[in-house]
């Protein structure tokens, strides 16, 4: 006969199981490594002339299946650099959210979308670990050079992945380094995005001709 002790310690262990076993448990968010402290200086200074062809941005895009009529999501959007190209390219049966944690970004987003005609634009003053986006909604996600700052990686990844169309593509552009110097070892990103739903789908290191910078491709798990 089951005593009560007995049946008490056994399901208090079937309740520790299942608590360490729910994928959505927040404890599961945590990550145990420093972050970047986000950019908050002067916006214009990423338009600089030779950005686009060191950064292969056209090509970044093809891997990433942008096309016109996509809708695509820019997290971590700053200046809007990326967002306006790619506004371009997915034309106006497309959708581009500009997504950010800063307002001053949010503005300058705004405002550069009205003074290039990009109607397509839709800028998103977002939480640190909610982007705030619609969903299953997106074709494409692309995070450049915004990893290392995010300060919940993983909460953020899987509100991402709720967001994501079957099918659609996750990328990650970043630089190598040690999460505190504005850079983050790629093998570090592929853990959590696994860790938050995604499988790595490919990897590349064209965006920068001295090999400094890496570029991670997700699908959905």
């Amino acid at each position: 006969m089951i005593t009560r002790h007995v049946l008490s310690v056994f399901l208090s262990a079937l309740l520790a199981c299942a608590a360490v076993a729910a994928p959505n448990d927040k404890r599961t968010n945590r990550i145990d490594r420093p972050t970047s402290r986000p950019y908050q200086g002067d916006l214009s200074i990423f338009k600089g002339a030779d950005r686009e062809e060191k950064m292969k941005v056209q090509r970044v895009m093809d891997v990433l299946r942008i096309k016109a009529g996509s809708n695509v999501a820019d997290v971590g959007a700053g200046s809007g650099w990326f967002t306006v190209r790619c506004a371009r390219r997915v034309g106006a049966g497309g959708i581009v959210y500009a997504v950010d944690i800063n307002p001053d970004a949010i503005r300058y987003i705004r405002k550069r979308a009205q003074k290039e005609k990009l109607a397509n634009i839709r800028p998103i003053l977002s939480k640190a670990d909610d982007p705030l986006l619609p969903k299953q909604s997106l074709d494409a996600v692309l995070l450049l050079k915004t990893y290392h700052e995010v300060a919940q990686p993983i909460a953020l990844l899987r509100k991402l992945r709720m967001a994501m169309r079957s099918g659609a593509r996750l990328g990650i552009i970043d630089k190598k380094g040690t999460s505190g110097d504005h850079g983050l070892d790629a093998d570090v990103v592929v853990r959590e995005a696994k860790r938050a739903g995604f499988t790595l789908a490919a990897k590349h290191d064209f965006v920068k001709e001295e090999g400094v910078d890496y570029f991670l491709v997700f699908a959905i798990r």
